[in-house]
């Protein structure tokens, strides 16, 4: 790879992804970071879970009800990237519904 301006070896970006490095070129890393941090990922709220058949699935049709096992009062899990990242519950705003986060989950660090 040919260096230019703009790129970023690979020290700096262990720099910027791991904070124990000692950072290198720091307006490098800040404008990596800078682009990372702007890196937009779907949120996902899920209230419940269920298996159910296919066949159930392609039956479903506009005012088809599914019925789940948890209460209306239970916590909403927000995912991002399918990784739960915090439990809350839900709030109205207006005519609209929200999330109210109650618990940051800690990732688990495998070795």
């Amino acid at each position: 790879m040919s260096e230019t301006s703009d790129s970023i070896d690979s020290d700096t970006i262990d720099a910027a992804v791991q904070p124990d490095a000692a950072p290198r070129g720091d307006s490098q890393v800040s404008r990596y970071k800078d682009r990372v941090l702007r890196i937009q990922t779907p949120l996902t709220v899920t209230l419940a879970r269920s298996r159910v058949p296919l066949s159930r699935v392609i039956s479903l049709v506009p005012g088809s009800m599914l019925t789940f096992d948890a209460h209306c009062d239970e916590p909403l899990t927000l995912e991002a990237g399918d990784h739960p990242i915090a439990r809350g519950e839900t709030v109205k705003i207006g005519d609209k519904f929200g999330m109210r986060i109650r618990e940051i989950i800690r990732p688990v660090v495998e070795d």
